[in-house]
């Protein structure tokens, strides 16, 4: 807490706005935009490295979020005061950090790709400003940022040694989209148990239903796609790739929203939100313009 209060006393308003922007970045929201654009438009299997890391890393921090159950800063020392713009996004527990955990799992292996080292710096620089900005706004302590940071970057070089056999070798996609549902069904299935035993309110465990519905979501898509779609992201002129990115993210969009319209908090809807979510992206929207195409075509 001492540099955190040490960052508070440091604290402008126009500094408070360019560390809200800054956490941005580690926002869910932009983080599976990004996935989307490379996804539906550019890089495929980047795209799916992506996921593997931010899913698989996700998974970690909420478990290790509900089985050591630290409170927030402000929680932990009653005295302390987080920036009141940033505490709206803060759910869960403050150990690890969720927000530090998308930023490292989408730029750590944006650093590893890109060939130029000034792109390399740029990149890194992005998560460790994530991580920073979420001290400064009193979110998180070090500990949660640097626990996080470094699990992440753990779970991105795994998945980056071994992506050529996640990605490219078809003889094990079966298995390997098993273990992945197996672990996310593990992940919701100790969450539940913690909250119906009264060792954590519910509000705590939806975080981790959403990792867990996003993680089946994605072990099932992975391996629809590599196994009955296999489409082509890069078809089309410039003009149908934004038409298809704007019209593929308002519609995932909408199926967020829609869930929360209808289901609210509901803790299993919100686990099937983030499931048919990640599903739409993966399989679902791909097929639609893969039909759209064909149609086109026969004209």
């Amino acid at each position: 807490m001492t540099f955190l209060w040490f960052l508070s006393e440091h604290r402008t308003p126009a500094l408070d706005k360019i560390m809200q922007l800054v956490t941005y970045f580690g926002q869910e929201i932009i983080i599976i935009a990004l996935i989307c654009a490379l996804y539906w438009c550019a890089d495929k299997r980047f795209a799916y490295l992506l996921g593997f890391t931010y899913f698989t890393a996700g998974l970690c921090v909420q478990t290790l979020k509900i089985t050591f159950r630290i409170p927030r800063p402000w929680i932990l020392d009653p005295n302390f005061s987080a920036v009141e713009s940033a505490v709206p996004a803060a759910t869960g527990y403050s150990f690890p950090s969720g927000h530090t955990q998308g930023a490292t799992a989408l730029y750590f292996p944006l650093a590893l790709k890109a060939k130029k080292a000034w792109l390399k710096i740029f990149n890194v620089c992005l998560f460790f400003m994530v991580g920073f900005s979420r001290m400064y706004l009193g979110c998180h302590t070090p500990k949660d940022v640097f626990v996080s940071m470094g699990l992440t970057v753990i779970v991105s070089l795994i998945i980056w040694r071994f992506q050529s056999f996640l990605l490219d070798d078809s003889r094990y996609l079966k298995q390997i989209a098993v273990i992945l549902a197996v672990l996310s069904f593990a992940v919701v299935a100790y969450a539940l148990a913690l909250e119906n035993a009264s060792i954590i309110e519910t509000r705590y465990a939806l975080d981790c239903c959403r990792a867990s519905g996003a993680g089946l979501g994605f072990s099932i898509g992975w391996y629809i796609e590599r196994t009955k779609l296999n489409f082509n992201p890069r078809a089309g002129s410039f003009l149908k790739q934004f038409i298809k990115l704007a019209v593929g993210l308002m519609m995932a969009l909408i199926i967020k929203k829609g869930f929360s319209v209808f289901f609210g908090s509901f803790i299993l809807a919100k686990m099937a939100e983030y499931f048919i979510l990640v599903l739409w992206v993966l399989v679902i929207y791909p097929y639609l313009f893969i039909q759209f195409t064909a149609i086109k075509a026969t004209k």
